[in-house]
């Protein structure tokens, strides 16, 4: 029973540690983009008009909860999903919400 329980605690901490990291509109926008197919730095950089030193934030965070990978080639950085249950799950939230603002408009 105590094994048990010292299991379900890591894996709520785990959970904290992701949601904290997706609380962040530019992080869930970057998973977005990172679901489709992974991509260039360079590219993310431009889709989310953000500072190099920005995206660099941005994804140590993700990386360090274990949703982001990344690896260079050359100057080059490419960046990929390495967890994809957390792009399905943003997607869902996500959804959940436009549902939720088209009925607000129907009240309306």
């Amino acid at each position: 029973m105590k094994r048990r329980f010292s299991s379900d605690r890591e894996t709520y901490r785990r959970q904290a540690v992701i949601c904290r990291a997706l609380a962040n509109p530019t992080r869930l926008h970057l998973i977005a983009l990172l679901g489709r197919e992974g991509c260039w730095s360079s590219h993310l950089q431009q889709e989310l008009a953000i500072s190099k030193a920005n995206l660099s934030q941005h994804l140590s965070i993700l990386k360090a909860a274990g949703m982001v990978s990344t690896h260079r080639e050359g100057k080059q950085l490419y960046c990929d999903v390495s967890m994809p249950q957390v792009t399905q799950a943003t997607t869902l939230l996500r959804d959940m919400l436009n549902k939720q603002v088209r009925a607000a408009r129907r009240v309306l």
